[in-house]
């Protein structure tokens, strides 16, 4: 199908492309942007007049809860609240069930998510077998098929010896070994250690379940050169340290999901399990760290950290509650949200949801890399179409995803996608004016 998309805001972080102008589509491809040809015969012309044109989101941290936790979220309904929320590329991790740490199980996720055409899966392959943090999984064989880098999810790793083994692993194939810095026996709190947790007599996780980690993984990577991507960093010490190890050389990068973002320990109120996440939310400070660390770009990417939770899993005491939150569709609006509350402006907002994780990825997506997360003449049609200027509210009978707790219930919040775009195909729109 031929699209022509007219008189959009075009907005490219990548380039700083930022003007009013056209976009032709054909053959899943950018053919033109800014100025159309006039014998561009296209089948659908969209007017995009109020709306800003960006390269479709990319997702680092996708939970689709398939296979063996289809009652908490299917793949259809997790695709589906992706395109909803601009996302055209998602990562998830390897902590299904069972776990990805065979080719077979990711052949198949890949393969029934290309059938959906919709988001691009790109999956993490597990570290260890079964997340056991025993022996390492065949990465060769797991990047064959199609895994873009190596995790052990939300499992802590407690064996050194196997991680300095991992990471020598991946440093001699090129592998990136995706970690989320928490210490397997400081981090079994629900809260985050402080006054909030105390009062309410919940058990904590201190600033240094994460710092400890931190300072393990830099040794080793300072040592073996491997190349580590870190999860849902939550704290201002935990981001002093990357950013020390960035001004060092060390080849690493890392993410912060939006919940920490905009929440607190303070919005626990009064045992509020849709609070409940991981790792859990911190004091004012470290959230204040953390907008700040991703406005300069010691915080590489921001991620919804979508994790779909039943009912009955959210309707218990709040350390009994599973963690987790729905964010598929709230990803672009909270870093919007982000970028009006700081005086960011727009174009940063964007750069960490867009270009910036697909930086992250790197050589793990191939030839997709030179242009997912961009607007590039002959580059890959996959974009988001929203209004700027509308704002929403969360209300989540609302929400396309099977899970429906997200702490951000009731908020009004800015940006609401028009149109999504995958492979030049439309996958999602909404109040869309069609010429």
């Amino acid at each position: 199908m031929k699209i022509l998309i007219k008189n959009g805001r075009l907005i490219d972080p990548a380039s700083t492309l930022d003007r009013v102008g056209d976009v032709a589509i054909a053959a899943g491809r950018i053919v033109s942007l800014g100025s159309v040809s006039a014998d561009f015969g296209a089948d659908r012309v969209i007017d995009a007049g109020g709306l800003v044109v960006a390269p479709g989101l990319v997702d680092l941290s996708v939970r689709l809860r398939e296979p063996g936790h289809e009652h908490e979220g299917m793949l259809e309904s997790e695709m589906a609240a992706a395109v909803a929320g601009g996302v055209t590329s998602l990562v998830c991790p390897p902590d299904t069930d069972p776990p990805l740490d065979e080719p077979g199980l990711v052949e198949m996720l890949k393969f029934r998510a290309r059938n959906l055409n919709q988001s691009r899966l790109y999956p993490l392959g597990a570290l260890t077998r079964g997340l056991a943090g025993e022996a390492l999984t065949e990465m060769a064989e797991l990047t064959e098929a199609g895994c873009v880098g190596f995790s052990q999810a939300d499992v802590a790793l407690e064996n050194t010896l196997v991680l300095q083994r991992a990471l020598q692993y991946a440093a001699s194939f090129g592998y990136t070994v995706w970690l989320r810095p928490q210490d397997a026996h400081l981090g079994k709190g629900v809260a985050a250690s402080g006054a909030v947790a105390t009062r309410l007599g919940l058990s904590g996780v201190p600033v240094i379940a994460e710092t400890i980690a931190l300072h393990t993984i830099f040794e080793l990577v300072r040592t073996i050169g491997a190349r580590v991507h870190l999860c849902r960093l939550s704290s201002a010490a935990g981001l002093a340290l990357v950013r020390a190890a960035k001004d060092q050389g060390l080849p690493v990068t890392c993410d912060v999901s939006v919940n920490h973002l905009h929440l607190t320990d303070v919005d626990i109120g009064y045992f509020n399990a849709a609070m409940r996440l991981t790792p859990p939310l911190r004091q004012q400070r470290d959230r204040d760290a953390i907008r700040a660390a991703l406005a300069d770009g010691t915080i590489d990417a921001l991620t919804s950290d979508h994790t779909p939770v039943d009912e009955d899993a959210k309707t218990l005491p709040f350390g009994e509650a599973e963690p987790g939150a729905t964010g598929l569709e709230l990803l672009l609006s909270l870093a919007l949200k982000w970028g009006r509350d700081t005086g960011a402006g727009l174009m940063r907002p964007l750069a960490v949801v867009t270009s910036e994780p697909v930086r992250v990825l790197g050589d793990a997506i191939g030839s997709l890399a030179s242009s997912t997360g961009r607007l590039v003449e002959g580059g890959l049609a996959d974009l988001c179409l929203f209004d700027p200027e509308a704002t929403w509210r969360v209300e989540p009978a609302q929400l396309k995803s099977q899970g429906r707790h997200t702490p951000f219930t009731g908020y009004e919040l800015p940006g609401r996608v028009r149109c999504t775009v995958v492979a030049g195909q439309v996958a999602y729109e909404s109040e869309l004016p069609t010429a």
